[in-house]
């Protein structure tokens, strides 16, 4: 795991790919949590069942759900201890390329974007790629904003 300690150190590392984050695998019982959580009970994520005869062949974890992993997946990657609060600011982009099926492992890639000085500190830009164990095409790739107040 990849350690950032200072600022400057952070803005050094600007472009680079930080790394991966171990394999998960994802449960029905994430999935259902998830639903109960957002009240989205969509057939084709609870519904073992009707999905078996579904467009892919078995129930599908939510976009959000693989989304809401970026934060546990990436603190495998990195750590920030660097001096003050650090807060999220928002997503710039996220896509959801390809579905993911129950019992399927996703991991975190994570790239570090651009460090810029903002008013409160500094706007750190962070790329996620969230892989699925044996495809080709991602789960999600998204683009988070961190702000580092000073």
């Amino acid at each position: 795991m990849r350690v950032f300690t200072t600022l400057e150190e952070l803005s050094a590392a600007s472009g680079e790919e930080l790394g991966t984050s171990d394999w998960l695998t994802i449960e029905q019982d994430r999935v259902d949590r998830f639903a109960e959580a957002t009240g989205d009970h969509q057939w084709i994520h609870v519904d073992v069942e009707r999905a078996a005869s579904g467009p892919f062949g078995g129930t599908i974890a939510h976009g959000y759900l693989t989304l809401s992993l970026v934060p546990y997946l990436g603190s495998q990657v990195f750590a920030l201890d660097t001096p003050g609060a650090k807060l999220n600011y928002g997503v710039n982009k996220v896509r959801f390329p390809n579905p993911v099926r129950v019992g399927s492992r996703v991991r975190a890639r994570v790239t570090l974007g651009e460090i810029v000085d903002v008013p409160a500190g500094q706007q750190m830009t962070l790329r996620y790629t969230i892989e699925i164990d044996g495809e080709t095409k991602p789960a999600c790739v998204a683009e988070t904003v961190v702000l580092l107040l000073a």
